[in-house]
């Protein structure tokens, strides 16, 4: 093998670790040390440093960094998140995005909910900095949209308010107690008929696939797995009543978006 081939890879092995090393620094050891202090009993105690802090936020929050993140298919998942909400009737409705995420999820779903005719968006997070970083990406938008600061656990927004919610790749950081009460919420601020747009990891197919996204799990998210089978969303909101879920996977199986239609009735 020629020097130049031995070093370039050398390079990319350094990158690939350091990498590694900083977002396994600014997420899960973050929270490891965390939970010895008394911050770890808050209620923002499971949110990552890299999402809270606004320096990492702005250095992280770089769409080829996101994209790459989600093995090059964050633009087919948003796609179609946009592609449902576009098949719906906003005229005068209200727009829901529980939790703010990186990349341009947000100005995509904000732009596809105001050309529908939405009255208003409604984007609500936990940390303050997340609300002031996606409010530096709506322009034009942000005379229709309301930015609250509240936990997707237990929100001060009431029953029935929105025709749809859009969660997106949160679920997975959550403890799972938190899961279950953040889907119950979701359900809770939709009207009846309503629909919950929910992006997420999923079990892959492939073997080789899953094997390498299970050691991914396990050192970074070890919280994520749960949603390979126990809690899964898509049973847990069929186990509550009608709901009428829908689930597109995407790059053999590792991601998924839900479409679930809430009952017309009063039963979650």
């Amino acid at each position: 093998m020629n020097t130049w081939m031995i070093t370039a890879a050398l390079v990319l092995f350094g990158v690939l670790v350091s990498t590694a090393l900083f977002f396994f620094v600014f997420t899960r050891g973050a929270l490891v040390l965390r939970a010895m202090t008394p911050a770890g009993r808050s209620a923002s105690a499971h949110v990552y440093p890299v999402y809270s802090n606004m320096k990492l936020i702005k250095l992280v929050d770089f769409q080829p960094i996101i994209s790459a993140i989600l093995l090059f298919q964050y633009h087919r998942l948003v796609s179609r998140i946009v592609a449902g909400m576009r098949q719906m009737d906003l005229k005068g409705k209200k727009v829901l995005i529980t939790s703010c995420a990186f990349g341009n999820v947000i100005p995509r779903v904000v732009k596809a909910a105001i050309q529908g005719g939405a009255e208003r968006v409604l984007i609500v997070d936990i940390i303050p900095n997340e609300l002031d970083h996606a409010r530096s990406k709506l322009g034009k938008y942000l005379d229709k949209v309301e930015f609250i600061e509240e936990n997707a656990t237990c929100m001060k927004l009431g029953d029935g308010v929105a025709a749809v919610n859009v969660i997106f790749f949160l679920l997975h950081e959550l403890p799972h107690d938190l899961k279950g009460q953040t889907l119950n919420e979701a359900g809770r601020v939709l009207s009846p008929g309503g629909r919950l747009f929910l992006g997420e990891f999923h079990r892959p197919g492939l073997r080789v696939l899953r094997a390498l996204s299970w050691a991914y799990f396990k050192v970074f998210e070890p919280l994520g797995l749960a949603l390979w089978d126990t809690h899964d969303p898509v049973g847990y909101l069929e186990a509550k009543g009608s709901w009428k879920c829908e689930r597109s996977t995407y790059f053999f199986g590792n991601f998924q978006i839900i479409s679930a239609t809430k009952p017309q009735s009063s039963e979650q």
